[in-house]
């Protein structure tokens, strides 16, 4: 499996230390060194492949490492934390990823046939994201998909090919149930979809845990069952990460006060906004505000 993540890290080798778009729908690259906060965030639905170091993700309770030998799939939008770090050589971070597209998984289910032979049962039903060792054959779909970037006319022809073949090996492997389940309409988790949607869109508002669960077709009990084991957050402490990542980027992008930026997310009272800012990135929200563009205006400072 050696020649096939050399060839990735070297079609990878011009990615930033930030999203960098590949020319490939749905297909980036990220290297070096991230910023703290900028791991911090509410991720897409991926498939993300480590070419080089390693990343720990946390979500909720739940803390996943991974590196070149696995592979990390997340099939709803989850706010999570993040940490990258490079190879024991000193080679930098390098990661590619798919943004997942459900349509696009329906489609290949359609035409392979949900009962097909060649997919195996699925495991760990329940969970949104899980990491899994990487096979040959998934690699070899990733070389294929990445070398496009060298053939740029091609792309229009032959990426869907290729990202059906990445998704058809994830399908073959223990996550092949996650990706089944976004695509099928009356799955708990197609519908924890739709919920985690209106969250995401009206995460100022209060929110109403029967309403949710009845819009999903879902007793309350069972809506919190199957959000909690698909998230590893309560709907509550979901909503709060959502609340408390916007409040971080109007602080830092915007320079809002802490008052305008607490009432602008929903909350009522700056105090308690403030705790549970400090609960959640380890210090008070001015604080943390002013250590990262502190960091931004002279990156060889220490950030704290």
């Amino acid at each position: 499996m050696n020649a096939p993540l050399i060839e990735l890290r070297r079609l990878a080798r011009h990615a930033r230390n930030a999203r960098t778009e590949t020319g490939i729908p749905r297909v980036a690259m990220v290297q070096g060194k991230i910023p703290e906060h900028a791991l911090a965030a509410v991720y897409d639905p991926m498939i993300n492949l480590i070419l080089q170091g390693g990343k720990t993700m946390t979500v909720g309770e739940r803390t996943l490492h991974y590196d070149p030998a696995t592979y990390f799939v997340m099939t709803v939008d989850l706010p999570a934390v993040g940490a990258v770090h490079g190879a024991r050589d000193g080679s930098p971070y390098l990661a590619v990823s798919l943004t997942l597209d459900a349509n696009v998984i329906a489609n290949l289910l359609h035409d392979v046939g949900p009962d097909s032979a060649a997919l195996p049962p699925s495991h760990g039903r329940g969970s949104a994201f899980s990491v899994a060792g990487v096979t040959p054959e998934f690699m070899d779909a990733w070389v294929r998909m990445l070398s496009l970037m060298e053939r740029p006319s091609e792309i229009a022809a032959l990426a869907p090919a290729y990202e059906r073949e990445i998704l058809f090996r994830v399908l073959q492997g223990p996550h092949g149930g996650l990706l089944r389940d976004i695509a099928t309409p009356d799955s708990a988790l197609a519908r924890l979809r739709t919920a985690i949607r209106w969250i995401r869109e009206n995460y100022a508002k209060p929110l109403r845990i029967a309403t949710l669960a009845e819009n999903v077709a879902m007793s309350e009990s069972a809506f919190h069952r199957h959000f909690k084991a698909a998230t590893a957050l309560s709907p509550l402490q979901y909503q709060k990460q959502l609340r408390l990542m916007r409040a971080r980027q109007l602080l830092i992008a915007d320079g809002a006060s802490v008052t305008a930026a607490a009432l602008d997310v929903g909350y009522e009272s700056a105090t308690q906004f403030s705790r549970e800012y400090a609960r959640a990135f380890g210090m008070a929200p001015s604080k943390d505000a002013a250590r990262i563009v502190r960091a931004f205006r002279n990156p060889a400072a220490p950030s704290r």
